[in-house]
């Protein structure tokens, strides 16, 4: 940030000891002195713009410029045409100072009174979240301990900053309702001398809340300088309390004593929220750089109609290489979680210019792994986030897809099939622990399974990914499966067969997240994962019948964690050069341990030919996977000592010991197979006779082949009813 001049620091600091005739703001609090009243002189905005330009010049991406919309409070309307002049006018505001995102400590902020330590106010943060239960230290907003005019909710910025306007929330509970109506605003150079912000000649009253979650936005008239800002609630929901949760739109000012470091990135990548139509500019503009070793497919379209672009990075892309295994990250199953989708946006970005400039370690990784990125699972709920912008989205919008549907429950529960299955066979080991099949009731027409799951299933079916990465957002913390638990308990530790895998995976990705890994940052909204050192089994968090992470474990070979980001959903744009930070290590370093454990290839001794879908099973390791169509298989694993064995339906197995060592590279260990006496019997008598498929695989492939006539129908006929009926989207 530049720094001011002393002479201009200096008529900035005389003029804001220049007292207007403003009048002393009442208060009927005994405890309370009554200050003198200071106003910023209307003089000043002139040099205000100035000092704005001067000093945001090196600010981080996002930042604004020095306009300030001359409007009143405005509460957001839901119609896209609203949402597009509102998010234009917080173009011209300054940035959040950080109450959501966690960038301003608890200290900074004070309150007049609370209610007990769990309402104090360091929980008066914009989209914090509570537990179930009141009444413990992790509820959902500032609470004052008085039902009166005289309460004030207070943050200091540490620092000069140019005040444009708060954001406003009601309190998050199950079980009560509380919500401030009406509040004023009031500025400070000490804390002691309070300004209060003026419409005109008159003293500013902005509109509140009319329910707890939708965050609505007040924008002052003028921006306020000072360094302490509090809100004032005059009135609220006549059946609650004084409660709210809050985020202020503040620009720091340069100060010369003090410098401040700025959340800048060595990387010059494209920091800023993308929609649809700049995310495509983005991809293209990838491929067009580098052309060697990227390409850009689609797996599918939204609801309304929007592509599922996949942006595919290796030395050979379009082609599976044998003995390459397949990595994907997946962002933006929830729409309104927008950071891993800029993360990976960054992520193909950086990728594509360290391979040029041959870094070795990206150009390994090119070399060596096959890398598919979907940055948009659910690109209509972003569009629908998108509109309201960060801060104005809330903790929900965009959440679930255009029909409703929260896809981290829409993956078929292949949990339970299983565990009912073991439960009654007499024979455990005969039960079928991976490739299970989908059940018949998701194979319907009818089944109420999201177009974008169906399109993520059919790519789960066509890549054999070995291992992937769920990026979600609210929270900070990695999980892995079982995400669901046994018999419907609400939270439980369900471990898989590869529990001691999956929670080495989970640490490699939270110890090196610089967000995570910082031993002094606080609770996002209820729940300590730094006790657990950032990672939880998902099922011991809360239980998800239907993850992608299970499914993506039971039906197919790969192994896959949910990764929660960061404890803002949708950052501002100025964060987002901080957030590559705190993840790129993490993402490169998370892809890397695709190469852990074993890899080889599953042949016929006769024909040398390649034997598909052989069951590759590690001794005391109760999961099995399969080798790919070119008879290639991954066996993510520790290191230690193994016994493998390969099978497939018409040969004898085979069997081998398998070392795996510490470093991040695989162990050969291929497999030749000899065909069994009654196979070559039955290939004697009927020439041209194929090897069977076992019943497992049988069952598997007629349930997949059934999900795409049905997902072809459905598609067919929502194409057709949006020619009658068109819906308005983003093309």
């Amino acid at each position: 940030m530049a720094r001011v001049s002393v002479a201009l620091w200096t008529v900035l600091t005389l003029a804001l000891q220049v007292a207007t005739e403003t009048p002393p703001v009442k208060n009927n609090n005994p405890n309370y002195t009554e200050p003198l009243q200071i106003n910023l002189n209307p003089t000043l905005l002139p040099l205000l713009s100035k000092l704005n330009t001067d000093t945001t010049s090196s600010a981080s991406p996002g930042v604004a410029g020095p306009a300030l919309p001359p409007v009143g409070p405005q509460s957001p309307k839901a119609n896209d045409k609203t949402g597009e002049k509102q998010r234009a006018r917080r173009e011209g505001a300054c940035p959040p100072v950080g109450l959501e995102s966690l960038r301003a400590s608890d200290s900074q902020l004070s309150a007049s009174s609370y209610q007990r330590a769990g309402l104090a106010p360091h929980r008066g943060r914009l989209n914090i979240q509570s537990g179930i239960d009141d009444g413990d230290e992790y509820d959902g907003a500032w609470c004052a301990a008085v039902d009166d005019g005289n309460q004030w909710l207070q943050f200091d910025a540490l620092r000069p900053t140019l005040f444009t306007g708060v954001i406003l929330q009601g309190r998050n509970s199950i079980w009560s309702l509380n919500w401030v109506e009406s509040y004023r605003v009031l500025i400070s150079n000490d804390s002691a001398v309070w300004t209060p912000c003026m419409n005109g000649s008159v003293e500013a009253v902005f509109d509140g809340n009319r329910d707890p979650e939708t965050p609505v936005l007040g924008m002052f008239p003028v921006g306020m300088v000072g360094r302490y800002i509090r809100i004032n609630p005059l009135t609220w929901h006549k059946n609650g309390s004084v409660c709210l949760r809050a985020e202020f739109l503040g620009c720091p000012l340069s100060d010369p004593d003090r410098t401040v470091p700025q959340p800048e990135s060595e990387d010059n990548l494209d920091f800023r929220h993308h929609n649809y139509q700049e995310m495509r500019k983005l991809l293209k503009a990838v491929h067009e750089e580098c052309p060697n070793i990227t390409r850009i497919y689609t797996i599918g379209k939204s609801y309304l109609g929007l592509k599922l672009y996949v942006m595919e990075i290796s030395d050979n892309p379009g082609k599976h290489e044998l003995g390459e295994p397949e990595f994907r990250y997946v962002a933006g199953m929830h729409g309104n979680e927008v950071l891993g989708r800029e993360l990976v946006l960054n992520l193909m970005q950086y990728i594509c210019r360290e391979y040029k400039r041959n870094n070795q370690r990206i150009v390994r990784l090119v070399k060596y792994t096959r890398i598919h990125l979907l940055p948009s699972m659910n690109p209509d709920g972003y569009e629908e986030a998108y509109q309201k912008g960060s801060e104005l989205s809330g903790w929900a919008l965009g959440r679930y897809s255009y029909e409703g549907i929260d896809m981290n429950h829409n993956f078929a529960d292949l949990n339970n099939i299983m565990w009912d299955e073991q439960e009654n066979a007499k024979d455990k080991s005969k039960v079928s622990n991976h490739y299970i099949p989908l059940p018949e009731y998701y194979t319907s027409e009818d089944a109420f399974v999201a177009p974008e799951t169906r399109a993520v299933i059919s790519w789960m079916q066509t890549v054999p990914f070995v291992l992937s990465a769920n990026l979600h957002g609210g929270e900070l913390v990695v999980t892995y499966p079982y995400d669901c638990t046994r018999n419907w308990i609400p939270r439980e530790n369900t471990p898989t067969a590869d529990d001691v895998f999956f929670r080495w995976l989970a640490t490699v990705y939270a110890s090196s997240n610089q967000a995570m890994a910082n031993p002094d940052r606080r609770v996002c909204h209820y729940e300590n994962f730094q006790q657990h050192n950032n990672i939880i089994n998902g099922a011991d968090w809360h239980t998800v019948p239907g993850s992608m992470n299970d499914f993506s474990y039971l039906h197919t070979n790969c192994f896959e964690v949910t990764v929660e980001l960061s404890c803002d959903k949708f950052p501002h744009a100025s964060e987002l050069p901080t957030e590559w930070e705190n993840n790129k290590e993490s993402l490169l370093l998370y892809m890397e341990q695709v190469h852990r454990g074993i890899k080889g290839v599953v042949r016929d001794k006769e024909t040398k030919g390649p034997i598909s879908d052989a069951i590759i099973k590690v001794r005391d390791l109760d999961h099995d996977i399969r080798s790919a169509t070119d008879g290639d298989f991954w066996r993510l694993l520790n290191p230690g000592e193994y016994v493998v064995t390969a099978w497939a339906e018409g040969y004898l197995p085979g069997t081998r010991k398998c070392h795996v060592g510490t470093d991040p590279r695989p162990t050969v260990c291929s497999f030749t197979l000899t065909k069994t006496p009654q196979q070559l019997a039955l290939e004697a008598r009927m020439k041209g006779v194929k090897t069977p498929k076992d019943l497992q695989l049988r069952r598997r492939d007629a349930q997949v082949r059934k999900l795409r006539v049905t997902t072809k129908l459905l598609n067919q006929r929502r194409q057709k009813q949006q020619r009658l009926h068109p819906v308005q989207k983003n093309q």
